[in-house]
């Protein structure tokens, strides 16, 4: 379940989610998050990646960024994704490209995505590194969302 955005301080300039990692569907994020055409279309960019993921075995993902802010015209959508068992030979070889940073992942899926356990920041993985509110550094949550059940997610 998505909770209720919350402000946490003066130097964020949006509402974002409470501290932690909160559990969610797909059918969930679109109710909550793609309101608009544009984020819409953004979380059309998100259920390609889910797609590409399901392909290699991955059990979960991890959405963040200013698609799961109250910004309201966000510019892509950020995350990370468990590799923990997966074929990383099936993965899609664009989310194995972070150069150039990462316009192939944009230009494909509209976001970027990383491993989540992979450094994030010097001392965080990218898992925790998504839980700081990157205007104040407080904390901040994101969402979970399982793909066991997620084959063909795109519509």
């Amino acid at each position: 379940m998505i909770p209720p955005l919350i402000d946490v301080g003066s130097s964020a300039p949006w509402s974002v989610l409470p501290p932690g990692i909160h559990d969610a569907t797909l059918d969930e994020v679109a109710a909550h998050f793609a309101t608009t055409p544009h984020r819409q279309w953004l979380f059309g960019g998100f259920l390609r990646v889910v797609d590409a993921l399901v392909l290699a075995n991955c059990a979960s993902v991890y959405l963040d960024g200013s698609f799961t802010t109250a910004k309201p015209h966000p510019g892509d959508f950020d995350g990370c994704w468990d590799h923990t068992n997966m074929d990383l030979t099936q993965l899609d070889p664009v989310l194995k490209t972070f150069a150039n940073k990462r316009e192939a992942q944009k230009k494909k899926y509209l976001g970027e995505m990383f491993p989540a356990f992979g450094e994030g920041a010097p001392g965080l993985t990218f898992l925790e590194f998504f839980q700081v509110e990157k205007f104040s550094g407080e904390p901040k949550g994101i969402l979970r969302i399982s793909l066991a059940s997620s084959k063909g997610a795109t519509p």
